[in-house]
């Protein structure tokens, strides 16, 4: 059988317009909306989003991480603060969001300044985890050199022993993170390539929306 060429690889998108007399002013808004649509149209991971970090000598690196809280003030996700991604954000705390739904034909970027999040929201995020994954969070060592898969189950199997019958309290290396945006970038994928992007750039209290070219 002859295999498919990827350069011959190709799709229409659903041709869903992008228009500045349409869209909402408020990116937040508009993020909001378009995740709304994606749970009514019952995706898979619609939450799920490739956070880029840069390492001090420049390098960057990107990973799947899943959405876990949007407000007004930024984007917030969980993770392990000595992993890669943690070391990065420690040194330089910027980072870049991506997320694409291709069952819509479209896609958000969003650059901005990271923090981290308060112990409070810390603490009752991992408080609403699945035990299974709070026991996880302390037998990882993320991003580090592991010996082999048995080394990680000889762990989680002594962590509920040693959690049996009691709550599983929050790693201290474990927390979450905030991106507070300075862009935010909507793409809407059209017909023949002629794709739709609004750009939103954070201006004092404000947002400026231009048009940029697909």
């Amino acid at each position: 059988m002859k295999k498919p060429s990827i350069a011959k690889l190709h799709r229409d998108y659903p041709d869903k317009e992008l228009l500045e007399k349409t869209a909402l002013k408020n990116p937040f808004r508009l993020f909001h909306q378009w995740f709304q649509q994606t749970l009514q149209a019952n995706l898979i991971d619609p939450n799920a989003m490739a956070v880029t970090t840069v390492s001090p000598s420049g390098k960057p690196s990107s990973r799947m991480v899943l959405l876990r809280g949007l407000d007004k003030q930024g984007f917030v996700f969980f993770t392990n603060y000595q992993s890669r991604k943690g070391h990065d954000l420690k040194r330089r705390p910027f980072a870049s969001l991506l997320f694409f739904w291709p069952e819509l034909g479209r896609q958000v970027r969003v650059e901005g300044r990271v923090k981290r999040t308060s112990i409070r929201e810390s603490d009752e995020y991992f408080a609403s985890r699945p035990r299974g994954s709070q026991l996880s969070a302390w037998a990882s060592d993320q991003s580090q050199v592991v010996l082999n898969r048995e080394v990680l189950e000889k762990r989680m199997a002594a962590l509920k022993k040693k959690y049996e019958g009691q709550k599983v309290p929050r790693p201290a290396h474990w927390g979450g993170y905030r991106v507070f945006p300075q862009v935010i970038e909507f793409w809407s994928g059209r017909r023949n390539r002629l794709h739709d992007r609004l750009s939103y750039t954070k201006k004092g209290s404000g947002w400026v929306r231009q048009r940029l070219a697909p």
